[in-house]
């Protein structure tokens, strides 16, 4: 295995929100440098506006043109945008989302050439980014389309749990029409996967939700349980899945059973992530499972109404880069124990050999 430093992408998100303040945050302590290798593709321009309203005076970037002149010990700084560039503080701005565009389309360019590692993107608003090159609810959809391959699965991780979802970025009238059989078998191959390829865990236990109340009561409040998802769990049973449920949200969470299991597999959006950040909202991290390169953020939104007063909390922002660069050691690890798998031996043949 390669002995060289991850290098990690970093997209600035909304110029007019908390992600060069988060940024600086985690990129302040020089023992980053003993991990990895930052790049930032935003603006020297905007980030000096954002040192300047947060009096961050000894903060140095090194800017650079492309990603292979970054340095090992500095902080990188790719430019993807012009001098003209306005920054409103706390502002939702079509400006502000054109930037976040322009620096994460560079970004994911290069993170599928292989110039960079892994890619960690600060947050955006999901209104003033929307144009006729970005169209899509959030990362996760675009991210998917730009793969090209793989099932996209939204998997927020932290110490306390791991949580996929079915139904992501989409209205909750919409919600029953995208619980399929099909749908749920689906993202939980990928959230198995996902679990023995980048978490290393060889035989993960996976709980599902119910859709409905009390998970159906067997029919009485909702016949989705009955009808599509111990069907798809049976399924995934079949397969080699250790998949469990269905189980009620509120009684999984509530009674803390969620310790006993690797990850759960919520039905849509609110289900899942209103308990997960409820738990570890400082430190959780949205990582987009499934695809052929690694990609995290933090748990939080813009926080407009935080922007450039130094009250933004980096801990979520540094917790997604470590795990994006554990991520990349564990695929490497695991693909390479792939290719050169230990020997096994049958017990009997060894007692014998004496």
């Amino acid at each position: 295995m390669s002995e060289r430093k991850i290098i990690v992408g970093i997209t600035h998100g909304d110029i007019n929100g908390i992600g060069y303040e988060v940024i600086f945050k985690t990129l302040s302590d020089a023992r980053v440098f003993d991990s990895f290798v930052p790049v930032i593709y935003g603006s020297s321009k905007v980030a000096a506006y954002h040192r300047k309203a947060l009096n961050i005076p000894n903060f140095s970037l090194n800017s650079i043109n492309s990603v292979e002149d970054a340095h090992n010990k500095r902080v990188n700084i790719i430019n993807c945008l012009d001098d003209n560039i306005r920054v409103e503080l706390g502002k939702s701005t079509s400006i502000g989302g054109d930037a976040a565009f322009k620096a994460l389309e560079l970004a994911v360019r290069d993170l599928k050439d292989g110039k960079i590692d892994v890619l960690v993107t600060a947050p955006i608003n999901k209104q003033n980014i929307q144009s006729d090159s970005f169209n899509f609810p959030g990362h996760t959809e675009y991210l998917h389309q730009v793969a090209g391959e793989g099932e996209a699965l939204m998997l927020m991780v932290s110490e306390q749990m791991k949580v996929g979802v079915v139904a992501g970025h989409v209205p909750i009238k919409d919600v029953p029409s995208k619980v399929t059989e099909e749908s749920i078998l689906s993202k939980l191959r990928t959230l198995n996967r996902s679990l023995q390829q980048d978490f290393s865990i060889r035989r993960p236990r996976i709980a599902v939700l119910g859709l409905n109340p009390h998970a159906g009561d067997g029919g009485v409040i909702g016949s989705e349980e009955q009808e599509v998802i111990i069907p798809a769990i049976n399924k995934a049973k079949e397969e080699g899945i250790m998949a469990l449920g269905p189980y009620p949200a509120d009684g999984l969470f509530g009674s803390e059973q969620f310790k006993n299991f690797d990850a759960i597999l919520a039905m849509y959006h609110d289900q899942g992530l209103a308990p997960f950040k409820t738990v570890t909202f400082s430190k959780g991290v949205n990582f987009t499972a499934g695809l052929p390169f690694i990609r995290t953020s933090p748990d939080h939104g813009t926080a407009f109404e935080i922007a450039g007063q130094d009250k933004a909390k980096p801990d979520s922002f540094r917790e997604a880069i470590y795990l994006a660069v554990d991520i990349c050691a564990n695929r490497s690890m695991n693909a390479e124990l792939a290719k050169n798998p230990l020997q096994t031996y049958d017990v009997n043949d060894l007692e014998h050999k004496d």
